[in-house]
């Protein structure tokens, strides 16, 4: 069994609003990033148990890209995502209110080619672009 990494952010935005930024592809691709130096040309998400999410994620520089990709296993609008990746590890999104803010909890399997550490702060970088994002609209 992998190691379970756990990382969030407290969102300065009302959980209706964190819930469709999380969530829509026109709004993964301005946020689906660990550095200024890399962007997500490209996302899907079939937003239903079952339903598939893949985003593209790119050096800018072109050097170097990935996909990653996602069946969901339940969806709870505005509350929770839970997916299992390709790799069949699995991520758990909550998305909990906390007066006129929301709080973002991820939960996610660790992969074993890289420690734990760096994987904890490559996700956090991402959460930390998403809050940054939403709070910037």
């Amino acid at each position: 069994m992998s190691e379970k990494i756990t990382i969030e952010a407290l969102v300065g935005a009302a959980p209706d609003l964190v819930w469709q930024c999380y969530t829509q592809p026109e709004h993964i691709t301005s946020w689906n990033f660990a550095s200024p130096d890399w962007h997500c040309p490209s996302a899907e998400n079939d937003l239903r148990p079952g339903g598939r999410y893949n985003a593209r994620m790119e050096a800018k520089d072109g050097g170097f890209g990935f996909d990653l990709g996602m069946t969901h296993d339940e969806v709870v609008p505005g509350r929770k995502l839970v997916s299992r990746m390709d790799d069949d590890r699995m991520v758990e999104v909550e998305f909990i209110p906390e007066g006129s803010d929301t709080r973002v909890r991820t939960t996610f399997d660790a992969e074993s080619q890289n420690p734990a550490e760096m994987q904890r702060q490559g996700w956090q970088a991402i959460l930390d672009s998403f809050k940054g994002y939403v709070e910037r609209l």
